[in-house]
C-alpha cells in the first residue's frame, strides 16, 4: 500500500510539474504587455522599464521560468537577507553561499500586476466562497439526483421515467454559461417579484452600517446552475444502478418474504446502488471548482472564477496562473485520495 501511494503521489507531482510548464509558457507567449496594461496606453519609457524590472519581465523567458519554479517550490534557494525572509516567509535550512540559503517555505505565487497584492491573499479571499458554492451545488445535485434516479427506476417505462430521462438529457446538453443566463433571466428578472432573487450578487454584500452581510439568497441561482450537469449524471447513474440491483435474486427474495416496497428500495436496493454515484461525486466536486468560473462571472458571485476572469481581462497573469495551479492541485489531490480509497475498499485494484 505504501508503494502504491508513493507511486500515485509521484504521478501527481509529475502532472503538477507539467501544468506549471504549460501555464508559464502559455502566458508568456500571449500578445500584450503586462507593464503597459498596468500603466495605461501611453506610459513613459522609464515607468515601463521600472515596472518590468519590478516584476522580472526584463529577463529572458528561460530565466523568468527558473525564478518562477524557485518561487513555487517549497524547498528553494533565496537570499539570506531580512527583505527576502519577509517576502517569502521562509525557514532557513542551511547556507549554500555567503548570501544565499536553502530554505523551506510555502509556494510563492507572485504579486498581482494591478493591485500589487500577493496572489495567495487574493485567492484566500475568494476560494472559500467558491468552495461553498461547489459544496452546496454538489449536495443539491446529489439529493435531487438520487431521488429522481430512484423514482425513475421504480416507475420504469412510465411518463415519470421518461420525464426524468428527458430532464437528465437536457441537463447534460445545456452548457453551464447558457443555463446560467437563462436561469438568471427567468428567476432573477422575470419572476423576481415572486422569487425575491437577484440576477447577480455575492455571498457577502457590503453594507455601510453593518459591513459585510451574509446574503444566502444570492447562492441559490448559481448553486442550481452549477449543479445541473452533475445532477443529470447522478440521475442516470442512480437509475441504471437501481434497475440492475432490483433485478437481483435477493430483491426477489425480499419481495417474496413480504417486505414493504419502501423497505426493499431504500434499505436494501439503494444502499447497494450508490457505489457508482459515490464515484461520480468524488470526481465531480473537483470539476465544480473549475466549472464555477463562468457561472460566478455570470451571476457576479465573488469567488475564484470571477476573480480569475476579471484578472484575465486585465492581463493580470500572476492571478490567473495562481488560480489555474490551485485548481490543478485540487484535481491531483482528490484523484490521489480516490485512488488510495479504492485500493482500501476494492481488493481487485492492483497495488503496483
Amino acid at each position: 500500500m505504501i508503494r502504491y501511494s508513493l507511486h500515485k503521489i509521484a504521478y501527481g507531482l509529475a502532472v503538477l510539474a507539467g501544468v506549471v510548464v504549460v501555464v508559464f509558457f502559455l502566458f508568456n507567449i500571449l500578445p500584450g504587455d503586462p507593464a503597459r496594461m498596468t500603466l495605461g496606453q501611453r506610459p513613459d519609457v522609464q515607468s515601463l522599464e521600472a515596472v518590468r524590472k519590478e516584476f522580472g519581465l526584463d529577463r529572458p523567458v528561460y530565466v523568468q521560468f527558473a525564478y518562477y519554479v524557485n518561487d513555487l517550490s517549497p524547498i528553494a534557494i533565496h537570499e539570506s537577507d531580512s527583505m527576502a525572509k519577509a517576502k517569502y516567509n521562509y525557514v532557513k535550512l542551511f547556507s549554500v553561499s555567503s548570501t544565499k540559503s536553502l530554505v523551506l517555505k510555502e509556494p510563492y505565487l507572485r504579486r498581482s500586476y494591478q493591485t500589487r497584492r500577493n496572489v495567495s491573499s487574493i485567492l484566500a479571499e475568494t476560494i472559500p466562497n467558491t468552495f461553498i458554492l461547489a459544496l452546496t451545488a454538489m449536495i443539491f445535485a446529489t439529493l435531487i439526483g438520487v431521488f429522481l434516479g430512484v423514482v425513475s427506476a421504480v416507475n420504469r417505462d412510465t411518463w415519470i421515467d421518461s420525464s426524468a430521462n428527458a430532464f437528465a438529457i437536457l441537463g447534460i446538453s445545456a452548457p453551464s454559461f447558457f443555463a446560467g443566463i437563462i436561469i438568471a433571466w427567468i428567476f432573477g428578472f422575470v419572476l423576481s417579484d415572486y422569487t425575491g432573487l437577484n440576477m447577480s450578487g455575492s455571498l457577502y454584500n457590503y453594507d455601510p452600517f453593518d459591513g459585510e452581510v451574509l446574503t444566502l439568497k444570492n447562492l441559490i441561482l448559481p448553486m442550481i446552475t452549477l449543479g445541473l450537469r452533475p445532477l443529470a449524471i447522478i440521475v442516470q447513474l442512480t437509475r441504471s444502478a437501481m434497475l440492475d440491483v432490483l433485478s437481483q435474486d435477493y430483491i426477489r427474495t425480499a419481495k417474496a418474504k413480504g417486505l414493504s416496497s419502501n423497505r426493499i428500495i431504500y434499505k436494501h436496493a439503494l444502499k447497494n446502488a450508490l457505489n457508482p454515484v459515490i464515484t461520480a461525486i468524488s470526481g465531480w466536486f473537483a470539476s465544480l471548482l473549475a466549472g464555477s468560473f463562468f457561472v460566478e462571472y455570470i451571476f457576479g458571485y465573488n469567488g475564484l472564477g470571477k476573480a480569475t476572469v476579471d484578472a484575465l481581462e486585465l492581463s493580470d497573469f500572476p492571478v490567473v496562473m495562481g488560480a489555474i495551479l490551485f485548481v490543478a492541485f485540487i484535481f491531483v489531490i482528490i484523484n490521489i485520495l480516490v485512488d488510495i480509497l479504492y485500493a482500501f475498499i476494492d481488493p481487485r485494484v492492483k497495488l503496483a
